[in-house]
């Protein structure tokens, strides 16, 4: 199958919007529009944003994002992992690697948001599984039965290879 590489990327890209997507179609699936919070192309390319896509043998298998709220304090976004490349440690490599962004910028802290649904059950698992708990909203968002919002205090040295040179 080959190694999985992640990379600094363009959301841009045709294959990236074609996962892009199905992120957002599962998304909207599974939530009412009004709680669906996943990025668009252009907010992906924000400067206090960095995009990454994780590949396998050259195919792209995953996305994922670092947004930057403040100084101390990021957010993740976009993460998807197409269907075919689930429980293949997609989803973890690109968790490891955007905390390790999040740690090389000096932040204190990442949460997110996800759905409260079953569909996103394995999502949240992932998340429990790093360390993450669960918060009161932040930044924008606004309480929500449909939303789990999720944080983890960071600590420790950033990974030399997740040093994200591209950001500010």
């Amino acid at each position: 199958m080959g190694e999985l590489v992640v990379r600094l990327d363009d959301p841009r890209d045709a294959d990236i919007r074609v996962l892009l997507g199905e992120h957002l179609a599962f998304a909207r699936r599974h939530s009412p529009p009004e709680d669906v919070h996943a990025l668009d192309i252009a907010e992906l390319t924000a400067g206090n944003v960095s995009f990454f896509s994780i590949r396998q043998g050259g195919e792209l298998v995953g996305v994922g994002a670092v947004k930057q709220l403040d100084e101390g304090h990021a957010e993740l976004k976009s993460m998807h992992t197409a269907e075919a490349a689930r429980q293949r440690g997609v989803g973890r490599t690109m968790l490891d690697h955007l905390l390790g962004v999040a740690r090389s910028r000096g932040c204190e802290r990442v949460s997110l948001e996800t759905g409260s649904m079953a569909a996103f059950a394995p999502a949240r698992a992932l998340y429990a599984s790093a360390g993450f708990e669960r918060c009161e909203p932040f930044a924008q968002y606004r309480p929500s039965p449909n939303s789990v919002f999720m944080t983890l205090e960071l600590d420790g040295p950033a990974r030399p290879d997740a040093v994200d040179t591209a950001c500010g």
